[in-house]
């Protein structure tokens, strides 16, 4: 089942295409819209009146507020230093709320995107974004105030 038992849903999520995702022990916020192909996994906190949109990745450790925006494709990472087998440490990251993150931009573990930044398309993220910042490129960089 796409949509495991574990996750809490709040009122008036609109998922369209709900056999085309990969839900499991998250929580999503009243409002929210979720695209096809969108995986998010454990422990994953979604706000209110987000819109994730298709082939996003939401890994353990990522913490959505309300009304952000997640462009489509666009990547999450929770470990610094992966490895295929052994230990790993998760590294958690928090977006804030009403910020917007532009389809395809990776987001790497351990940092904080601010309350009503914009993050460009394509963009990675190698740290912490300020409230309301505007940033683009790899990695990310102001380009505006």
């Amino acid at each position: 089942m796409p949509i495991a038992a574990d996750v809490v849903l709040g009122r008036e999520v609109l998922i369209p295409q709900p056999e085309l995702v990969n839900l499991y022990g998250c929580r999503i916020g009243d409002g929210c819209r979720i695209g096809a192909f969108v995986e998010i996994q454990k422990g994953v906190s979604v706000g209110r009146l987000c819109k994730i949109s298709s082939h996003s990745f939401l890994c353990e450790g990522v913490t959505i507020e309300d009304e952000v925006f997640v462009g489509h494709g666009v990547m999450f990472i929770n470990d610094r230093h992966p490895r295929a087998t052994g230990e790993w440490t998760l590294a958690p990251t928090l977006v804030r709320r009403g910020a917007s993150i532009g389809s395809g931009a990776v987001i790497l573990c351990g940092v904080t995107i601010g309350e009503g930044a914009m993050i460009g398309a394509g963009a990675v993220v190698t740290g912490d974004i300020g409230a309301r910042e505007t940033v683009a490129g790899v990695p990310a960089r102001r380009t505006r105030l």
